[in-house]
């Protein structure tokens, strides 16, 4: 395992916020069971936690257990590898705790394609929370010192590396495969 994830793993399992490139943008991560640390992140953006967060994955296999169950096609097409990344909101099991859905019944889900956010969630042994790396309401960051700008020292570890070149995203019903949010600059729920 890369010096720098192994970093970025001991940080999330002693309840830190790792900053790591995804397709689109920087994102901002912890360990999505520990409430502690999840309500960190949001007071750190400046969010409310009733919206919900996104949970990104290696593998939907990190993610399924933490969802109804679901027919074949809906996990044929969540697995499908698409041009673009794509956020899929699915109903969850009860017991998910408030600061991962939000309002919702619902969970928000990547696998992603990122190879450094996917070899940390690999790393990690399971999802992690997935956030655009900015105070809520303003541009995202794209690189490590515009993190470091964002936050200044507030964070415990950044993971340094290439975002993808996707400059758009999109959110989509995992069920129907419906769009519900087309070609934003960022879906990591600002």
């Amino acid at each position: 395992m890369n010096w720098h994830i192994h970093e970025a793993v001991r940080q999330l399992a002693a309840g830190g916020i790792v900053a790591y490139p995804t397709e689109t943008v920087y994102g901002l991560g912890c360990d999505p069971f520990n409430g502690q640390a999840v309500l960190h992140l949001l007071s750190l953006k400046k969010r409310e936690v009733n919206q919900g967060l996104i949970l990104v994955a290696s593998e939907f296999s990190q993610l399924e257990p933490l969802l109804q169950p679901l027919k074949p096609a809906a996990i044929k097409r969540i697995c499908s590898t698409p041009a673009t990344p794509v956020t899929w909101v699915l109903p969850c099991l009860p017991g998910i705790p408030a600061w991962l859905r939000g309002n919702h019944d619902s969970l928000a889900i990547r696998v992603t394609s990122h190879p450094i956010a996917a070899d940390l969630c690999a790393a990690w042994g399971g999802p992690l929370v997935s956030t655009s790396a900015n105070i809520h309401g303003r541009q995202p960051t794209t690189s490590p010192l515009q993190v470091r700008k964002a936050f200044s020292g507030q964070l415990d570890y950044i993971l340094h590396g290439p975002r993808g070149n996707n400059t758009a995203s999109e959110i989509r019903n995992g069920l129907t495969g419906a769009v519900l949010q087309r070609g934003s600059a960022h879906t990591q729920n600002g």
